[in-house]
């Protein structure tokens, strides 16, 4: 499985480079020979790596003559595959031995040394009793989620983070059912479980290359985690709505919502980055929605007119603190110093749209992350601007939060996700 191995550390290279794992991991598959179960193996090294590299490097730190920091990245990338292998049971020859071999060959006898002298410590290996640490997180990270949730939901969320994201389906309404789709995916040899949060949603294992699968290449079913679609559900459009989704891109949720509205409904998608609003109409087209149409703008300058739509989403850029499970890199990118001027813009948006909504339609704000000045925060400064909405009752199965509703990683194994829900008097 060498070459696997050295698969997985151009991946993280890649990554500490700038790119994203959940982008590129699957391109980097579908571009090698290895077999089905040497994919497997590859997805879990890089976001296994990816998810406990603290504790990783503080295990490595002490056998190694020079500090991580220092080592060049494939050196570093090697040196973490080996110390994950080794945590997960992996037997020493292999975690050693082959990820050696994955190694440029100026540093092999290095990685060697450092690995062996790291497996001779365990298991089970040394912990350090900090919480950051073990869970493998920045120490504000931690602090941030424990001060807003409070320490025993906190430590939930980042354990659950550190778990693999669940594969979930969509079905599309105008060409399946949930049943159909389920039977369809257990003849292909899948396992299907129906989401707790979203019924309609369904959790799929065994899957193979799900990108590549006739249900998804002949749009009958959309990748989407259950947690977004449940906010479509919240904002509930019915056939023949006009529906504005201001922040669109990539489009899982303006396509859903396309599904929902069917030939004589609108959805109107908006971005403001141009490039991105191809991935929503490739969406649209795969699907089958060709009414929902895209157009570049600015979220807090809307080019529509006022009250011309019966639903507006809000879906807000954000910190990403509930996908993590998914995005496992973003918690060494995020910065605290993001978040305020994030829920500023936030607001913002929230401000612009609530105009577009017709009297008696809805508004709805999301979020995939969990601070309390992206959730409860935007809620209570929109509420103080805005007249003439009301708070419509969180869905079921979210717990009431402040204003809105939360759902975390571990209520029910989706991302974690705020929404607030108005309704236009």
């Amino acid at each position: 499985m060498t070459a696997s191995r050295a698969l997985a550390r151009d991946a993280l290279v890649r990554v500490e480079d700038g790119a994203y794992s959940h982008v590129l991991v699957p391109e980097l598959l579908r571009g090698s020979k290895l077999s089905a179960r040497d994919r497997a193996f590859v997805t879990d090294l890089v976001y296994g790596t990816l998810r406990s590299q603290r504790r990783l490097d503080a295990l490595l730190e002490p056998h190694g003559r020079r500090p991580l920091a220092t080592l060049d990245a494939p050196v570093r990338a090697t040196l973490r595959l080996g110390a994950y292998q080794l945590i997960e049971g992996v037997p020493v020859h292999a975690a050693v031995g082959e990820t050696v071999e994955a190694t440029p060959e100026r540093a092999r006898g290095y990685v060697n040394a450092v690995l062996r002298a790291l497996a001779a410590t365990g298991p089970p290996f040394p912990v350090s009793g900090d919480d950051a640490v073990e869970l493998s997180y920045p120490d504000w990270l931690v602090d941030r989620l424990v001060t807003d949730l409070g320490r025993d939901d906190a430590l939930e969320v980042l354990r659950a983070s550190n778990e693999p994201a669940a594969v979930t389906l969509r079905p599309n309404p105008l060409l399946t059912t949930p049943s159909a789709l389920t039977d369809e995916l257990r003849r292909a040899g899948a396992e299907v479980l129906r989401g707790s949060l979203q019924r309609d949603a369904l959790i799929v294992r065994r899957t193979g290359d799900l990108a590549r699968a006739p249900a998804v290449t002949e749009g009958r079913a959309t990748p989407q985690d259950q947690a977004s679609q449940a906010v479509v559900a919240c904002l509930a459009p019915e056939p023949g709505d006009r529906v504005l989704d201001v922040a669109a891109a990539p489009g899982g949720k303006a396509t859903a919502a396309g599904e929902r509205v069917g030939e004589k409904g609108l959805v109107l998608a908006l971005d403001v980055h141009p490039g991105r609003l191809r991935l929503v109409r490739d969406g649209a087209a795969r699907v089958g929605v060709p009414w929902v149409v895209t157009a570049v703008a600015d979220a807090v300058r809307l080019p529509v007119a006022s009250a011309s739509f019966d639903q507006v989403l809000v879906d807000a850029p954000c910190s990403g603190l509930g996908v993590l499970r998914r995005r496992p890199e973003a918690r060494w990118r995020v910065t605290p110093e993001q978040i305020e001027p994030l829920a500023d813009l936030q607001t913002a948006m929230v401000l612009a749209a609530a105009s577009a909504v017709r009297s008696g339609g809805r508004l709805v704000y999301s979020v995939c992350t969990l601070t309390r000045a992206e959730t409860i925060g935007v809620a209570e400064r929109v509420l103080e601007q805005l007249s003439g909405f009301s708070v419509e009752p969180p869905p079921a199965g979210w717990r009431v939060h402040g204003d809105g509703a939360l759902v975390l990683p571990q209520d029910a194994g989706s991302d974690g996700m705020f929404v607030l829900a108005l309704h236009r008097e």
